[in-house]
């Protein structure tokens, strides 16, 4: 692309009586041609195909999958085409499913039938025996201080009746530290009641990080799990029937990496949005969305001139807490995170009932510190900039949403390297999720005030029809134009590319939410 300025201008920025802009811009020919060249028709049909597959695949395209896999398949299949040459990053992860709703009910001395769910990464299992409190603090009382320490160390179990079912108590250590230490003192499942201070009385069902757990796990209210243990106090031998049906083991997935044969490899835009789903839904919302606008985008770029590399990422386990982007930032050694301009990050663009929510990059309106929000790399705000100033010249409205690292930029903000010792540079786009849309928010860009953004999120109806052509249309425009934008330039983000001789290798690089709750 061709760029001109005036003699004017080029004497005002020699003297620093004119300053630069904050934020790259591209040629508005460029984001225009690529704007109409990536066509909603086209994204939805790559949405199409991802329900396509997920409907041959048991309604799923977790990673892990093969749902999973056969998106692999379809995204390589499509770059291909284009005349990319896409690579497989592998790693391994750690694979969870629940095949069936865990049961937990008393049997003896009186049946009652419990609320419980199953821990991530439990084992199966089906056993039917006496219960034993392990050291257990009933009552909890009001005291925030008086917290259990419940199954936390392995002398808690001394003397425990193995094939017994062990009953814990949330608090102190992680839940995997109990099951583990009940599990090697013989016990055949494992019950973990909440802790019983204010705001910790509700049904506990939390995770155990990874598979190594073989006996059932499940959770039990405060109320239901006292309940219990004041029965075996009182002298009775209380039964309990415990039953799950999970898989769980390690596993290997892929990333999907794509770079664009034209543009400088020293200074390189990642664009990236996962590709699975979670393993209840086809996920064609999230991220389904993000996916196929960046698909697309990809397809379309390769007929575009630009002077900067454009990575292309499709990243495998996002639902699993990110862990393919940050196996793929972590494999990057100081130089090629060096060349790394910026990442782009596309997670859920057409939620049905949308607001166009921009990353808050330059944390002005949600400051770090509050609600998880991580201080945004220096350049994030000049990104965040060329999206709202995007949105602006289009007559559109749009609002920042937290910078708080619950996407595939998260891994990125938080890496460093001589080039970025703050982080690499990051921002994306955002249509809500489980949040719920507010009257004012509802005036701004329509739909129903008072439901959530995706009423389908990590739910089995995330499929085509969970979509909104409106939101999903104009958030791949948007994503088009940023793109293109920082293909073309780079300035305001970074102060240079990494040095020009230096030969950064972009193959063969090795592999390997807040609602994860781990104790």
């Amino acid at each position: 692309m061709r760029r001109t300025i005036t003699w004017l201008a080029t004497l005002l920025l020699a003297l620093g009586m004119l300053s630069a802009a904050p934020a790259a811009l591209a040629a508005p020919g460029d984001s225009q041609k690529l704007r109409e060249a990536v066509s909603l028709k086209q994204i939805r049909r790559h949405q199409q195909e991802f329900q396509n597959i997920a409907n041959a695949n048991g309604g799923t395209r977790a990673s892990g999958t093969p749902g999973y896999d056969r998106s692999v398949d379809y995204v390589v299949r499509k770059l291909r085409g284009s005349g990319y040459s896409p690579t497989l990053f592998p790693f391994d992860f750690a694979f969870f499913r629940e095949l069936a709703p865990a049961v937990l009910a008393q049997t003896a001395p009186t049946p009652t039938t419990y609320q419980t769910g199953t821990f991530t990464y439990s084992g199966s299992g089906d056993v039917t025996a006496p219960v034993t409190p392990v050291d257990v603090v009933v009552p909890i009382g009001t005291n925030p201080d008086n917290t259990s320490t419940s199954g936390c160390e392995t002398a808690d179990f001394a003397g425990f009746p193995a094939g017994n079912v062990a009953l814990v108590q949330r608090g102190t250590c992680n839940f995997s530290v109990k099951a583990l230490n009940a599990q090697a003192a013989g016990a055949s499942a494992v019950v973990v009641f909440n802790e019983g201070q204010p705001g910790r009385t509700a049904l506990i069902v939390g995770t155990l990080g990874a598979p190594g757990v073989n006996v059932p796990v499940v959770g039990l209210s405060y109320a239901d799990g006292e309940a219990i243990v004041l029965q075996v106090r009182a002298g009775a031998t209380v039964t309990l029937h415990v039953a799950t049906s999970t898989e769980s083991e390690i596993r290997r997935t892929v990333n999907v990496l794509a770079d664009t044969k034209k543009g400088d490899a020293n200074n390189v835009v990642v664009v990236g949005a996962h590709l699975d789903s979670v393993i209840a839904g086809p996920g064609i919302n999230d991220n389904g969305s993000g996916s196929a606008a960046i698909l697309e985008i990809a397809l379309q770029m390769a007929r575009f001139n630009h002077p900067n590399r454009v990575r292309f990422a499709w990243w495998g386990a996002e639902e699993l807490n990110l862990l393919g982007s940050a196996a793929y930032v972590n494999s990057l050694t100081n130089a090629q995170k060096d060349a790394i301009a910026l990442n782009l990050n596309f997670d859920m663009v057409g939620s049905p009932n949308f607001v166009r929510f921009v990353y808050d990059g330059d944390n002005s309106a949600f400051p770090p510190g509050t609600g998880g929000v991580q201080a945004g790399p220096p350049g994030s705000g000049a990104i965040e900039q060329t999206f709202t100033d995007y949105f602006t010249s289009q007559g559109l409205a749009s609002e920042p949403t937290p910078f708080n690292g619950r996407s595939d930029y998260g891994p990125f903000i938080t890496t460093t390297s001589p080039a970025h010792p703050n982080g690499i540079p990051a921002g994306g786009l955002f249509t809500g999720a489980e949040g719920i849309k507010t009257a004012a928010q509802a005036a701004v860009y329509g739909g129903t005030a008072g439901i959530a953004y995706d009423p389908c999120y990590h739910q089995a109806c995330d499929t085509y029809a969970n979509n909104s052509d409106t939101g999903l249309d104009q958030m791949s425009d948007a994503a088009a134009h940023a793109v293109i934008t920082f293909a073309n330039s780079t300035a305001g983000v970074r102060a240079a590319p990494a040095t020009a001789g230096a030969k950064v290798s972009t193959s063969k690089l090795r592999g390997h939410e807040d609602d994860k709750l781990a104790a």
